[in-house]
């Protein structure tokens, strides 16, 4: 059979694959895989990947950012060969199946990165192209090219349109990234009908001015794919090539409708398909075996490449390289010098010296800030700039920052940070939540914590944030009182290989907490101060802590007794046994929670919750803290 002929063959079996599977879940969309499939089945014959072993360091990464297409996702996992059965697709978009209906990272084998919301996995290959970038410049050398794999991302009209795409395309020009290649599926439809509706830019344009190389082809003409992915591997830029395709090519009257986008087609509509393309309309879910065959191609073309890779490691003269790989691959924490803590100071400076302390350590620990570093003290001293070193000069541009550390966290053998004012995590708020969704390990850094930003005024001052990223799962927020908690926590977190951590630090000075932890912060919340038959328990995280010890002296002063319990991580805390809450936290007393925050989550815990219920202010810090209530005679009235 001729070449093209074959993958026509192929490529009408993707389509009807991904058809069947949305009509069959009767939800889906079924337009997007029937669009891409040409390009699928040519892009097959240039991924280097291994369906044996998914996680292969040197593979090409595939980033589905239009992760609604998931009918041509699974259509290919199953045909490449990494697990999935006929069965899977039968189930998709089912309960507990291994197809849901948006890809997810460890959920479905093969997946690189939970992709959906729109522009965010455009982002994600970006920092995927960022993260091989710097682990070569540690290992590579002139003759031997430890990493040197490719980052492919398919993507449509409305990834392009999300402003996260702009800021990430713009990073991947600024770093000349010539591993990343965007294929962006142009069938100018959305869901409500054409792109001429809301949009009319000149995307080649846009792209050059970011940068990047810029092809074109007819995204169903197999020799055009094939010559400008080729181009594209060997181009000097990130490459966008531009596919002129058609929506749902190949199912008939609804070819190029915008109605194909996201509902089945109909029994009728695929089985005039099938028998248009010479299949049998009767049946659903069919490969034929030479198809699956050409597909499956992938298992042995993919092993025998990494063993070849790992060969190479083992017989070319790279000591010097494997050692650097180890390193990376191995963090040894045991190796961190944290630093000690004997006076006041505001928990972005401790922050910063951790920062630094785990970074001399750990050669894989890296990251930046957009735009904001001397501010978020998160400058790693004398470590270099990306992609040689390690502090990532993101700009001002939050929500593609996050994104691209969520690849970069994912990529293997790197541990990021980002960072920015806490304020300002509305921005990447979406980013934050694929982290939590997904288990990234990602270290969020957000300074300038709460009223205590002062003059800066309202717009500044992040007063509802921590309740919203502690109703977020799997997500650990880190309000640390001082240097000591601040240093126990970055111990708990660096453990959680499954979960994002956010540290959550002041502008201003705060105190040494007077006594020794009497606790342990590994469980979020420790019993600080106490005083026998205590009657009030005064909860509290970061500034508020050593609010809470003067309100302590000040009640002990007319004879009230209390307890101080910091909750540096109320996210951990709540998670805790019920018997070691209760230890914490004595039934019989009164339960007052004081934060410089909205804080309705402290209701949990609390009898009485001392926090905002209004935005902030512009003044001197000290003086919005009394204003707002957060003054040891204004506490006093509000409890005795």
């Amino acid at each position: 059979m001729d070449n093209n002929m074959m993958r026509q063959k192929m490529a009408d079996t993707i389509r009807f694959l991904a058809a069947d599977m949305v009509q069959q879940a009767n939800s889906g969309h079924p337009g997007a895989p029937m669009g891409l499939a040409d390009i699928a089945v040519v892009l097959s014959e240039h991924l280097n990947h291994n369906p044996k072993n998914p996680s292969w360091l040197n593979r090409d990464r595939l980033v589905f950012s239009g992760g609604h297409a998931t009918g041509l996702i699974y259509s290919l996992y199953y045909l490449w060969g990494y697990g999935l059965t006929v069965d899977d697709l039968k189930n998709f978009r089912q309960l507990d199946s291994k197809t849901p209906g948006h890809p997810e990272f460890g959920h479905t084998e093969g997946i690189e990165i939970t992709t959906g919301p729109l522009g965010q996995g455009i982002a994600n290959a970006v920092g995927f192209a960022m993260a091989s970038k710097f682990v070569g410049a540690q290992v590579n050398s002139e003759t031997a090219k430890v990493i040197n794999h490719n980052v492919y991302c398919l993507c449509g009209d409305g990834d392009l349109e999300e402003g996260v795409s702009y800021e990430a395309c713009s990073i991947a020009g600024h770093n000349k990234l010539d591993n990343l290649i965007l294929i962006y599926d142009s069938n100018r439809i959305t869901i409500e009908g054409s792109t001429s509706l809301s949009i009319s830019e000149n995307i080649r344009l846009r792209f050059e001015s970011q940068g990047w190389d810029v092809l074109e082809c007819d995204g169903h003409n197999f020799d055009e794919i094939d010559s400008a992915i080729t181009t594209a591997k060997s181009n000097s830029k990130p490459t966008i090539i531009i596919a002129n395709t058609t929506i749902a090519k190949g199912a008939g009257k609804l070819e190029g409708s915008h109605h194909s986008h996201g509902a089945p087609l109909g029994g009728d509509v695929i089985s005039e398909a099938k028998s248009a393309c010479g299949f049998d309309a009767q049946r659903c879910f069919h490969v034929d075996e030479d198809v699956m065959t050409r597909f499956r191609c992938a298992v042995e073309k993919g092993d025998l490449l990494e063993r070849e890779w790992i060969h190479s490691l083992k017989t070319l003269p790279l000591s010097e390289q494997n050692e650097a790989l180890a390193a990376l691959q191995n963090p040894d924490f045991s190796r961190i010098q944290w630093p000690a803590f004997e006076k006041a100071d505001a928990t972005r400076n401790t922050n910063g010296k951790i920062l630094n302390a785990i970074a001399k350590a750990l050669p894989c620990f890296l990251g930046g800030s957009a735009d904001l570093s001397p501010s978020n003290k998160t400058e790693l001293v004398d470590m270099g700039t990306y992609p040689k070193g390690r502090n990532i000069y993101f700009g001002i541009r939050e929500h593609a920052m996050a994104s691209i550390t969520n690849a970069i966290a994912l990529y293997g053998p790197l541990m990021p940070f980002s960072a920015t004012f806490f304020v300002f995590s509305d921005y990447l708020k979406p980013a934050a939540r694929i982290a939590a969704l997904s288990g990234i390990q990602h270290f969020f850094i957000w300074t300038h914590d709460s009223i205590g930003v002062g003059e800066d005024g309202p717009t500044h001052q992040p007063i509802e944030h921590l309740s919203q990223f502690r109703a977020l799962p799997n997500f650990y927020v880190w309000r640390p009182a001082d240097g000591v908690e601040n240093v126990e926590a970055w111990k708990v977190a660096l453990e959680m290989k499954k979960s994002p951590s956010a540290f959550v630090c002041s502008r201003q000075n705060l105190s040494v907490l007077p006594s020794p932890i009497k606790g342990s912060v590994a469980q979020g919340g420790y019993l600080l101060a106490s005083d026998a038959d205590a009657t009030i328990t005064l909860m509290a995280s970061g500034s508020e802590v050593e609010l809470a010890l003067k309100v302590k002296d000040a009640l002990n002063v007319k004879g009230v007794k209390a307890d101080v319990v910091s909750v540096p991580c109320y996210d951990l805390f709540i998670e805790q046994e019920k018997s070691y809450i209760d230890s914490v936290i004595k039934s019989q007393t009164k339960k007052v929670a004081i934060e410089a925050a909205r804080g309705l989550e402290w209701y949990r815990l609390a009898d009485e919750v001392i926090g905002m219920d209004t935005f902030g202010a512009s003044a001197p810090a000290d003086k919005l803290f009394v204003k707002f209530g957060f003054s040891v005679e204004a506490v006093l009235a509000k409890i005795i």
